[in-house]
């Protein structure tokens, strides 16, 4: 029997592709205030906004938003190139919208002329629909980023590119949104012709030197198939419900009673060297941040930490042998992988640390080129949130889509 609360108390200690015409709205049905969601927030700052529900083969409702065109360029009917953004664990849409129109990258890249469109995973906030089976079903959280690298992001390519009329994007991703993205591109190499140019944010691939306080507490635990991965596999890790919204609410809201604790929270997630945050964005981050997950998620991560391989879900040898013919899962072939490929990586990232992050080059057919973040502290989670952080990564990689449009 499941212990449906096991993830968050033990978090607790250790701190077909089509679009569906039914109305889905997202999983925050408990506000404390009004909660804004990312079409709400496009809206706020004069940008036009799209709410796009995309379902997967095996059923899950995907939302995805669109800003199809900036307000400051008065381009709405011009033909412009696409840039898909994808979030990381823990985040939704949102956080690429937060930092506001001068400084979030999806505004940026509105700006500058592209048609930009944001994902969202099976499983957050955004995401938590299936028309085969109900969010309570015990198969609903039987997922990890692997699903999420093979169904979900293929499917909203191919929706984008259906819709836009294009045959190639541009993508971006921080952390998991890289992890994804090398999934995709190493076991369906069909979609490496679909992208112009990949951009990744902190690429968590290789986690063997991560220092994440929360993965790394996690590790003895869950590390290897046994009774605590059998204890908490298959379920929602960090519960998006009123008690849990309440907590954050009361530590991180407008009115914090508690902003120290905010902060702690925050950084058990982001990392606790960070000291480019832009603080004044933690009452909106806390609105849908976490935003859920399953916890196969954070237990594939861990995996990777304790067997320093990127691979498959490790199940038990009993269960690898069924499912992949072998004791171990296998490696993801990351020599299938052929996009055009910019990786961005820091020295101070507790969770893609740099030295893993250097072991990709001798995979990658087509790297461009390494960004090492020339401040040192520049922590994992400043990628999206950091105060400087447009001039920093996002002006460095629309600089290439430029470059690269401009040759076509």
């Amino acid at each position: 029997m499941k212990i449906v609360s096991g993830w968050w108390i033990l978090a607790a200690v250790v701190v077909l592709v089509k679009a569906d015409t039914q109305e889905y709205k997202p999983y925050i049905d408990f506000p404390l205030r009004a909660v804004k969601t990312s079409a709400d927030r496009i809206r706020e700052h004069g940008y036009p906004a799209e709410s796009h529900f995309v379902e997967t083969p095996d059923g899950y409702v995907l939302n995805a938003f669109r800003i199809p065109y900036s307000p400051k360029l008065n381009n709405a009917n011009e033909k412009k190139p696409v840039v898909f953004i994808q979030h990381g664990l823990f985040a939704c849409s949102d956080c690429f919208l937060l930092n506001g129109p001068d400084d979030s990258i999806a505004y940026n890249f509105a700006d500058n002329g592209y048609d930009v469109w944001l994902g969202n995973a099976r499983g957050n906030i955004y995401s938590r629909n299936n028309t085969k089976i109900s969010l309570n079903h015990p198969d609903f959280w039987a997922f990890s980023w692997h699903e999420i690298g093979t169904i979900d992001i293929p499917t909203l390519i191919d929706y984008i590119l259906e819709k836009t009329g294009e045959s190639k994007i541009h993508y971006v991703g921080h952390s998991q949104g890289t992890t994804v993205f090398f999934v995709m591109t190493s076991l369906r190499p069909e979609y490496n012709d679909k992208i112009k140019t990949a951009h990744m944010l902190a690429p968590a691939i290789f986690m063997g030197h991560c220092t994440n306080l929360l993965l790394t507490s996690m590790a003895p635990i869950v590390g290897k198939p046994g009774t605590g991965s059998a204890i908490l596999e298959g379920q929602e890790f960090i519960f998006h419900n009123k008690y849990v919204q309440r907590a954050l609410d009361t530590a991180c809201g407008s009115n914090s009673a508690f902003p120290k604790y905010c902060k702690t929270l925050f950084f058990l997630w982001a990392g606790d060297s960070n000291t480019n945050l832009n603080t004044t964005l933690l009452p909106q981050i806390a609105e849908t941040h976490p935003a859920g997950i399953s916890s196969n998620q954070g237990i594939h991560y861990i995996q990777e930490y304790i067997s320093d391989e990127f691979r498959q879900f490790d199940h038990g040898t009993k269960k690898n042998l069924k499912i992949y013919g072998q004791e171990l899962p296998p490696n993801y072939p990351l020599e299938n992988i052929s996009a055009e490929m910019y990786i961005y990586y820091s020295l101070a990232d507790a969770s893609a640390d740099y030295r893993d992050v250097e072991r990709l080059p001798p995979y990658l057919s087509n790297l461009k080129n390494m960004h090492l973040v020339e401040d040192p502290t520049w922590d994992h989670i400043d990628f999206i949130f950091a105060l400087k952080v447009k001039s920093t990564i996002n002006d460095k990689v629309i600089k290439v889509c430029n470059d690269y449009e401009l040759k076509q």
